[in-house]
């Protein structure tokens, strides 16, 4: 990842500058790469054929991120998670976009290891999967952040305990909590 230290620095004069936007935009250099690999994970879940690219994705989070500057950035962790959340929500609306049919009630088997093989099936999944986690995220916040950073963002278990600041276990335990409420969370009807 990125050099920290003047990453943080930035984000926090964001917050002072008279026109935080320039500020904002200054990072970007900084960021870029680690926001492609983010980018990167987070379609590996829609290909084949999706017409969501890497660079759009990044540019569409950034441009979504832009207008919140002066936000109260902690670090850079907390910039990075907030651009994993962006991405989140614009690979969701892309899939939404692309799906062909609407559950209506059915129930859906939830396989959190293997991306299914065709496209509408796969936005189906990640818009499922999406609904569970904001249902997750108003009963566990914690779990609900770290199945963001592993599935959707596609950091490592040892990326994920340093953005979270927790340990590897922490990580490790939270995964697996997260999946099995995931997984009861499916069997109920949306």
């Amino acid at each position: 990842m990125s050099n920290a230290l003047t990453i943080t620095r930035m984000l926090h004069e964001c917050r002072e500058a008279d026109d935080p936007e320039v500020v904002f935009s200054s990072l970007m250099p900084l960021v870029y790469d680690d926001l492609k690999q983010i980018a990167r994970q987070q379609l590996r879940r829609l290909r084949p054929g999706q017409t969501l690219n890497t660079t759009a994705l990044v540019n569409e989070s950034y441009a979504k991120l832009q207008p919140s500057a002066n936000l109260d950035w902690a670090d850079r962790q907390h910039f990075f998670a907030i651009a994993a959340r962006a991405m989140r929500q614009i690979v969701v609306d892309h899939a939404r976009s692309l799906m062909t049919y609407k559950r209506s009630g059915q129930r859906v088997d939830l396989d959190l290891e293997r991306v299914p093989d065709a496209m509408t099936d796969r936005a189906d999944q990640i818009v499922h999967i999406d609904q569970l986690l904001d249902q997750l995220e108003t009963i566990n916040p914690d779990l609900a952040r770290t199945f963001e950073c592993l599935y959707f963002a596609g950091y490592s278990q040892e990326e994920t305990a340093e953005l979270l600041d927790v340990s590897l276990r922490t990580v490790q335990r939270r995964w697996a909590q997260a999946c099995a409420w995931l997984r009861e969370l499916s069997t109920v009807e949306l």
